[in-house]
């Protein structure tokens, strides 16, 4: 991999997971006082019509035919299905569990990836996964201890796949510029979300309190528009369950900005996990894979001595 590409994808896993940490608590603030469905269509709405005005501005091509069909179907599945299943569980769970929840995303991403032959099951690959979950488990012990509806934690494992999913099927997908993939896949997944809402009977209004527009106006353009383009690079140069790592790094942020802006309980707990955590994105994300061995002639590895 080219040294130069490779810092790039680097930049963007750590500031995407970073500005990432905010979004469930974004979310937690926008419910409280708009409908689920309509928060998520309006986000979504809103960050496709700034996505458009860049293509515009830098004249990116729309993709077209297959490219075009597979964004729609990335969108309505990463962006559609994933978050009205988030919106909804977010109601009831508190911002850092939730994250915490989400942190599967990397196993789930990785076995999917092996299920469908694109991957080989690394050991290093599991094991790191094994352990950043492990600190996320650490981390997350004092809100488990809580009280959810079931049909929160259902909702927030099948946002899990979903996520998972969509990482998967975009290495299936012919390559398109990370802007205009998530420009076409916000837009088709607010359709879809604008139209639950209608079939939910959601209020269709505007905030009125300033905690909601500043909430939104982060999700739309932190949480949406630099942390989904960031994450699609990602993919393009490191594979879908490197990427996906990101999300065992992000319940680090939610747990610090929920406890700050949403009143979540800090636990010592926190100073436990984050070792491992950072240990399991290392050997499973940021770890650089040994070069394989150039082969002679006749296809067998050069000798040594």
């Amino acid at each position: 991999m080219d040294p130069r590409r490779d810092r790039v994808a680097t930049v963007c896993f750590v500031a995407g997971s970073v500005l990432a940490g905010g979004n469930a608590v974004g979310i937690r603030l926008c419910v409280r006082e708009l409908d689920a469905l309509w928060s998520a269509a309006l986000r979504f709405g809103a960050a496709a019509l700034l996505l458009a005005l860049v293509m515009t501005a830098r004249r990116l091509p729309w993709p077209r035919g297959r490219a075009l069909a597979g964004a729609v179907l990335f969108g309505l599945l990463n962006f559609g299905l994933t978050f009205a299943l988030t919106y909804y569980a977010l109601e009831d769970i508190h911002a850092g569990l939730g994250q915490t929840v989400l942190a599967l995303v990397p196993l789930v991403t990785l076995l999917l990836s092996v299920l469908q032959g694109q991957e080989r099951l690394r050991a290093v690959a599991l094991l790191g996964t094994l352990c950043a979950v492990a600190g996320v488990a650490v981390i997350s012990r004092a809100p488990l201890q809580g009280s959810a509806p079931p049909s929160a934690f259902l909702a927030l494992l099948g946002a899990v796949l979903c996520f998972a999913q969509a990482a998967v099927l975009v290495e299936r997908l012919p390559k398109v510029h990370p802007v205009a993939m998530n420009a076409v896949g916000m837009a088709a997944g607010a359709v879809a979300l604008f139209a639950g809402s209608r079939l939910a009977g959601d209020r269709w209004v505007l905030p009125e309190r300033a905690t909601t527009w500043w909430s939104l106006a982060y999700l739309v353009v932190a949480g949406s528009i630099l942390v989904f383009v960031s994450y699609l690079l990602v993919i393009q140069r490191w594979g879908a369950s490197r990427a996906a790592y990101a999300f065992v790094v992000v319940p680090v942020v939610t747990i610090v900005a929920s406890a700050w802006l949403d009143d979540e309980p800090l636990t010592p707990t926190l100073l436990l996990g984050t070792p491992l955590i950072l240990a399991g994105v290392y050997l499973g994300a940021l770890r650089r894979r040994p070069a394989p061995a150039a082969t002679a002639a006749g296809g067998r590895p050069p000798r040594t001595g």
